[in-house]
């Protein structure tokens, strides 16, 4: 039976699960160990790497309440496979892409709104991921994490009821910074697996 929530319009999901911005919070990082512990013993045939993306995982920046994890997948692994055993975990599908075997699954929405806890969930065949060099770039670039929390904030009154468009008006501000980060350092080369 499908969920209630996949049978939602875009702008009914947009209006349930508004962009909110909090200041940061330790227990995000505990979140994301539960759910790495987790998604290791569902998938760990398939694991290439595990990371903890997103706002959440930088200090002193507002972020949208959400744990965004990447996870790499072997080059070789099932994709099919492993998208059946997120599903019969919980998580719900959001987005794919079959011919480049990427997943999008989100965890902690429900029909009455955001449960405690929120996970979206980037799975990926294993490669050199922007989300790494970004999120480093802001772990250790106090500037860019205020110039970052300031273009947030700006943008919130604008599209606090889309998604989307509120996505895309960080997307010149990503980029910038990433290009940044990949001119100083291969992240790939000094992070470990996981």
């Amino acid at each position: 039976m499908p969920t209630p929530l996949l049978e939602m319009t875009l702008e009914e999901l947009w209006q349930l699960f508004p962009i909110q911005l909090s200041e940061h919070n330790d227990d995000w990082a505990n979140w994301y160990e539960e759910e790495k512990v987790r998604l290791l013993s569902l998938l760990e045939n398939y694991i290439a790497r595990i990371d903890h993306i997103g706002s959440t995982y930088v200090k002193d920046l507002l972020a949208k309440p959400i744990i965004d994890i990447l996870l790499q997948v072997n080059t070789n692994a099932d994709i099919s496979a492993v998208k059946e055993i997120l599903l019969s975990d919980g998580w719900l599908l959001m987005a794919e892409n079959s011919n480049y075997g990427e997943l999008d699954l989100n965890k902690g929405y429900t029909p009455e709104g955001f449960a405690k806890k929120v996970y979206h969930l980037h799975v990926r065949r294993e490669g050199d991921w922007d989300e790494l060099y970004f999120r480093d770039y802001l772990a250790i670039h106090p500037e860019a994490v205020a110039e970052y929390a300031k273009l947030k904030q700006s943008l919130l009154t604008k599209y606090e009821h889309n998604r989307d468009a509120y996505t895309e008006a960080k997307t010149d501000f990503v980029k910038s910074c990433t290009e940044k980060a990949r001119a100083q350092v291969n992240i790939n080369s000094i992070l470990p697996k996981y």
